[in-house]
């Protein structure tokens, strides 16, 4: 496995300036697809950088709660699959463009607040929520408590080959 995922940030709220969230983001797809074994650089992400009202909207439209979130995914493709398993993971072939994996958005004062309430480096905090949202984009879920293991056992893994301390 070679190079490193192609995410495109799009910056919406003022307050992410100062933050290296391209390069945190970056950093966390490529962990997180390169730890399933897939070639990180096939793959292209975009990362909606927003505040809290937004991310509250998105979250009303989409998954009908009102309030603000940390971070939403929506994958290109809907995977189904078993409690607790692996979803087939997408095959983007050697030539042509990119797989389109999916889009993220993420919330700067959700994220800086659960940093500081948790007591860590808001960057170890970004890096978590796209590993996770990654995931997510990959069919992984948390819905009932075999998922939940699976994909935060997942989780910690990519983090701590990231040099991030384990979340859980």
């Amino acid at each position: 496995m070679t190079g490193t995922a192609g995410v495109d940030v799009i910056v919406e709220a003022p307050e992410w300036a100062g933050v290296d969230l391209e390069g945190i983001a970056e950093r966390a797809c490529t962990a997180a697809l390169t730890a399933l074994g897939l070639p990180a650089d096939r793959f292209e992400i975009a990362v909606l950088a927003c505040d809290d009202a937004r991310i509250a909207v998105l979250n009303a439209d989409f998954r009908g709660k009102p309030q603000p979130t940390n971070v939403l995914s929506w994958p290109a493709e809907e995977i189904a699959l078993p409690p607790g398993q692996t979803p087939a993971l997408p095959d983007p072939g050697a030539d042509g463009p990119p797989y389109e994996l999916g889009d993220i958005a993420i919330a700067y004062q959700t994220c800086a607040r659960e940093a500081t309430e948790q007591g860590k480096p808001l960057a170890d905090h970004l890096g978590h929520l796209l590993v996770h949202a990654v995931l997510h984009l990959l069919g992984f879920d948390h819905i009932n408590d075999a998922d939940a293991a699976h994909m935060e056992g997942l989780e910690t893994r990519i983090l701590a080959n990231m040099g991030v301390a384990d979340p859980y």
